[in-house]
């Protein structure tokens, strides 16, 4: 496995969109029109945010993905080098900038209806999406790709001693062994429950974790479940606070873990190079990150800096 420093690079391979965000009182019946209290189109798709939530908490990060050729994909391009995320990897296709329709309630909760778009384009990968990946320390992916562009990526992870970091979302059919080859799964308590049978997340993160796999089930207010070969670990809590929008917040974890995660210097004795402690430490950077994020509104727009996290856990 490649040492980790401060140098080490993360590959993001994922989704890109433009998420357009209604908020209002509480989701429609069926047939039902009513008003929402504001409009807003903020950059999103599961990829682009962990790479922004990434490069936010001191991340050296590359995105891999696609866009159109429209405003849209102008403006996720700007983001992208305005974050100081590097841009070898993002492609430019015909078809249009992938969109995400979000309803947020004013409880905090949301619903999200996303339409592919260039995403669904990514069904191989350039050499110079390839290249990305041999040159990372970490790849970082999601579901939001064609399943065979995650296949892609995880066969080049693995023959170039890169660490591999998988968020199952949404949940789609995986090749058999592929959850087997990922080194972390971050999936949320339902995509874990859907992904082993187990509606207990403790035993649903044990049974991902199977084989020297890290395994991090995420519980939103009630923490986290760690657990690693099988193990379960513990419980790691949340930090309380009151959330006004719930986007983003796995996305904005995910992020904040790897990139501490990739701070820390090599520590030999289990796969990956990961031990306890270390993985431990990212898991509570990680939880700060997060809930910073579900005080604010919006996806990338609501991602807490370095500066912010480190003050609260001084």
């Amino acid at each position: 496995m490649n040492d980790f420093s401060t140098t080490s690079r993360i590959a993001v391979l994922g989704s890109a969109n433009m998420d357009l965000v209604v908020r209002q009182p509480r989701l429609p019946k069926p047939g039902e029109t009513m008003f929402g209290s504001e409009f807003s189109t903020i950059p999103g798709g599961k990829g682009l945010n962990q790479a922004v939530a990434a490069a936010r908490q001191g991340g050296a990060v590359d995105f891999i993905g696609a866009i159109g050729a429209d405003s849209y994909g102008r403006d996720l391009r700007d983001l992208v080098a305005g974050e100081g995320i590097g841009a070898a990897g993002l492609a430019e296709v015909s078809a249009p900038t992938g969109t995400a329709h979000i309803s947020v309630v004013d409880s905090g909760e949301n619903s999200i209806v996303v339409v592919s778009g260039a995403n669904a384009a990514v069904t191989a990968l350039t050499a110079a999406q390839e290249s990305t990946i041999q040159q990372a320390s970490f790849l970082v992916m999601q579901c939001e790709l064609p399943v065979e562009a995650l296949a892609a990526g995880i066969t080049i992870a693995q023959a170039n001693g890169v660490f591999t970091v998988l968020t199952p979302a949404p949940v789609v059919p995986l090749p058999t062994g592929f959850l087997a080859s990922v080194d972390l799964i971050v999936p949320n308590q339902i995509e874990a429950a859907e992904l082993t049978g187990e509606s207990d997340p403790v035993r649903a993160a044990e049974v991902l974790s199977a084989g020297r796999t890290w395994a991090i089930v995420t519980l939103g207010a009630e923490g986290c479940v760690v657990a690693y070969d099988g193990t379960a670990l513990g419980l790691a809590p949340a930090r309380p606070v009151t959330a006004v929008d719930t986007t983003a917040a796995g996305d904005t974890f995910v992020g904040a873990l790897v990139a501490r995660l990739a701070s820390a210097d090599l520590v030999t004795g289990v796969r990956g190079g990961i031990s306890e402690e270390r993985m431990i430490d990212a898991v509570r950077w990680a939880t700060v990150a997060s809930s910073i994020s579900v005080t604010r509104h919006g996806a990338t727009s609501s991602m807490p800096s370095l500066a912010e996290v480190a003050a609260i856990l001084a």
